[in-house]
């Protein structure tokens, strides 16, 4: 049980490895399995985990990308997920950590608030996205993108890095941490 780091496997070749965090699991499983079945130049590989750290006796390939899943509609989504970043190095987040947040369509059931996550997404200078999960074409949109994301921070995609991903994905009309 350590600090998740993301150079301290070699990466392998032709191979993409995404990590998802998240409390719910056969959400999670619902959108690897979406992941899966799309045409992605690179293989991808998808490991779910409820939270961090993750065991240290198991071997796993290197985790290009961390998409933490909130469910805006559990506090207990938000607590596991700001528990589980202590366990990764500063370094994950120059463009290879997400936020995910589901249930934003039903803002009359939400248990956690949209500024909430925006702050949290601002803090540890992250992407942020929101998504639906529990219907088919926003799950498998999601997904699309997501495997979009895992190509460019595991290096496929020639010319652009997970550096330039922060900047392409960042709203400019995004107001300063302050007036959130």
């Amino acid at each position: 049980m350590s600090v998740l780091r993301p150079l301290d496997k070699l990466p392998e070749l032709n191979k993409a490895t995404i990590l998802l965090v998240g409390t719910e699991d056969a959400v999670l499983q619902q959108l690897a399995d979406s992941m899966l079945r799309e045409d992605c130049k690179s293989q991808p590989m998808v490991h779910l985990a409820t939270s961090l750290p993750l065991p240290s006796n198991v071997t796993r390939p290197r985790i290009d990308l961390i998409v933490f899943v909130l469910n805006l509609h559990s506090r207990y989504s938000l607590q596991n997920v700001k528990e589980s970043l202590r366990h990764v190095d500063t370094s994950f987040f120059l463009g290879k950590v997400c936020f995910l947040a589901t249930g934003a369509g039903q803002e009359s059931h939400c248990s956690v608030h949209r500024n909430t996550i925006l702050k949290l997404a601002h803090t540890y200078r992250s992407p942020l996205l929101f998504c639906d999960l529990q219907t088919e074409d926003f799950r498998v949109t999601a997904a699309q993108r997501l495997l979009r994301m895992l190509q460019i921070c595991a290096g496929h995609m020639p010319g652009v890095s997970s550096l330039d991903l922060l900047s392409l994905l960042q709203h400019p009309e995004t107001p300063p941490l302050e007036d959130l």
